[in-house]
């Protein structure tokens, strides 16, 4: 099979960083990000195209398919219910293949007004009022009928309040109030049309709509049957997701439904499922077989921080007592950072004052010395920086070590808390 081009729009989701972790190491595919402002995705892309038009720009189109064919691009995987929506809608008009389900699909569930009257007669939708007039009992709970991460979402405790929210022209979804935890149901429906994957899970802890902990719990008999029954009403192709919540009485009912990836889809991911790109298996019409290891799993996420400097080298020096190994246990750290230096062609100079033979101690931490062009080990009464030459930096944690190589050598020098700032991420 020859690899595909697969552009991921808009690139600085979290939806399109959990698709490029899910894709990032297949051999099947090249990735590329596309933005139209700038963001973290220039820290994760190599390959990243940046001034790409809004999604309601009128020269969205024009702009994706000079895209596409400067970068031989075969699929759009978009990443973003409104870009999602449109390039479904206007799949003809591009020069690449949309990664999504049928238009009906798409359109239906990117209202909740017409997901719950596409619906209706199903027990799992939540009551619904037209207006106003139609409620007997508060709170209730208004969000935008067209919406994502529950911007503008939020509960109602009085009529007069009701009427105030509702003033603002925007059409709302009213529904009653459902007081229980939220979960998410993540779910893949294989080319066949049948319900291969679902995995039900606990938003512990939410950020801006986004669950930042979350947690797979067992799905009981009541969540697959809403799950089957979605699948039967909805073609989907490959992953879609819908959330829950219980109400007064303790029932699951629909909040949404959404034929994407979330962004903390990656919880199932590291069970073994990788949705993305089973949905890729999808349209490039294989079946599939899918590995659960079935274990345990919570998943918690923060700010993470990447870093881009003007710093050119060719040679890292790099000490080892307390750096390369730090309380008796490799700094992992600086290996990932040292093969990636070599992956980029740089020369790696170990150069240490190591009391014991070095490559006895080398042997005992298991680090090869083929990792290293050259290793330079000198006595205690020697100074580093005679030995440093060339365009290099130099790692240590001694900082009279480094000041004195700075000094003397005038090159950038680093501790061990500066070295995230030396790994790129970007593939």
């Amino acid at each position: 099979m020859s690899i595909k081009n697969i552009l991921i729009f808009p690139a600085g989701t979290e939806i399109a960083f959990e698709i490029y972790n899910a894709l990032k190491y297949s051999k099947f595919v090249r990735l590329f990000g596309g933005t139209s402002v700038e963001c973290h995705a220039d820290f994760v892309f190599e390959r990243c195209i940046g001034g790409l038009p809004f999604v309601d720009d009128k020269k969205l189109i024009e702009s994706l398919n000079r895209v596409i064919e400067e970068n031989n691009i075969d699929y759009i995987y978009p990443a973003h219910d409104s870009v999602i929506m449109e390039l479904t809608r206007r799949q003809n008009e591009l020069k690449a293949a949309v990664v999504t389900s049928p238009l009906e699909t798409v359109e239906i569930c990117r209202s909740k007004n017409k997901t719950y009257e596409y619906l209706a007669e199903e027990n799992y939708i939540p009551e619904v009022y037209n207006s106003e007039k139609d409620i007997d009992l508060y709170p209730v709970f208004i969000k935008p009928s067209v919406g994502q991460g529950a911007v503008g979402a939020r509960r109602i405790d009085t009529r007069e309040e009701l009427i105030t929210a509702l003033s603002d022209r925007t059409e709302y979804t009213i529904c009653e109030y459902l007081p229980g935890d939220e979960y998410t149901v993540d779910c893949f429906t294989d080319r066949h049309g049948n319900l291969r994957v679902v995995k039900f899970r606990q938003r512990e802890r939410i950020r801006s709509g986004i669950a930042v902990r979350s947690r797979i719990i067992d799905a009981n008999d009541n969540i697959k049957a809403i799950a089957e029954n979605i699948n039967k009403h909805f073609k989907f192709n490959g992953a879609w997701f819908f959330q829950v919540k219980k109400n007064l009485r303790g029932e699951y009912k629909l909040m949404e439904i959404s034929p994407r990836i979330p962004g903390t889809m990656g919880i199932s991911r590291n069970l073994g499922i990788n949705f993305p790109l089973l949905t890729l298996y999808n349209m490039w019409g294989y079946d599939v077989s899918i590995i659960d290891n079935g274990n345990e799993i919570l998943l918690d996420r923060a700010f993470i921080s990447r870093f881009k400097t003007d710093i050119s080298y060719t040679d890292v020096y790099v000490d080892f007592d307390d750096t390369l190994v730090v309380n008796d246990k490799v700094n992992v750290q600086l290996i990932m950072f040292l093969y990636q230096a070599l992956n980029k062609g740089k020369k790696i100079h170990l150069l240490t004052k190591h009391a014991n033979n070095i490559n006895e101690s080398l042997k005992k931490y298991r680090i090869s010395e083929d990792i290293f062009d050259e290793i330079i080990h000198i006595s205690q009464d020697k100074e580093k920086s005679q030995y440093i030459s060339g365009n290099a930096i130099f790692i240590d944690d001694s900082f009279s070590e480094r000041r004195n190589v700075s000094e003397k050598c005038n090159i950038p020098v680093f501790d061990l808390d500066m070295i995230e700032s030396l790994l790129d991420w970007r593939m």
